[in-house]
């Protein structure tokens, strides 16, 4: 397939969730970019790649939860991504079980924020992540998360 360039969605919440995922957009450039979050004003910030916005939610919503549950089964059917990535937090959890189930690579870097301990998302996505991460090593485990360094 001469000129195929593989998908890469990257799926965040807002806030520093978001910050983190743009810092590791340079490791992208191979990649077909595309973007998921739930701030129609960080478009701005990805120009020249696919942007999807997303209402968030936690599960302290559960209509909410639902109705990003379906936005993103929705895109992922629709784009069919090679690779999900995510910094959190419930938009990022959901899209990587969804992806997870449609057979993309999936990898989840929990936020730097936690330092004490995993996020919730970030503790509960490990079975569903070909590749997890947490930026702080006292974090990691044999079992993973795994540390490989941070994203300052």
């Amino acid at each position: 397939m001469t000129g195929y360039r593989r998908k890469l969605m990257a799926v965040a919440s807002g806030g520093g969730h978001w910050i983190q995922l743009l810092r590791l957009a340079p490791a992208f450039v191979d990649f077909d970019l595309i973007f998921v979050t739930v701030d129609e004003g960080y478009q701005s910030q990805v120009l020249g790649s696919r942007f999807y916005l997303i209402n968030d939610a936690s599960r302290w919503n559960k209509t909410g939860l639902l109705r990003m549950t379906l936005r993103l089964a929705w895109i992922l059917l629709k784009e069919r991504p090679d690779v999900v990535i995510s910094t959190g937090a419930a938009p990022g959890y959901v899209a990587l079980r969804i992806a997870r189930a449609l057979r993309a690579r999936t990898i989840w870097l929990d936020s730097i924020a936690n330092v004490g301990e995993l996020s919730l998302s970030g503790a509960k996505i490990g079975r569903y992540a070909d590749l997890w991460l947490t930026q702080w090593p006292h974090l990691a485990g044999s079992q993973g998360p795994y540390y490989a360094g941070s994203v300052l």
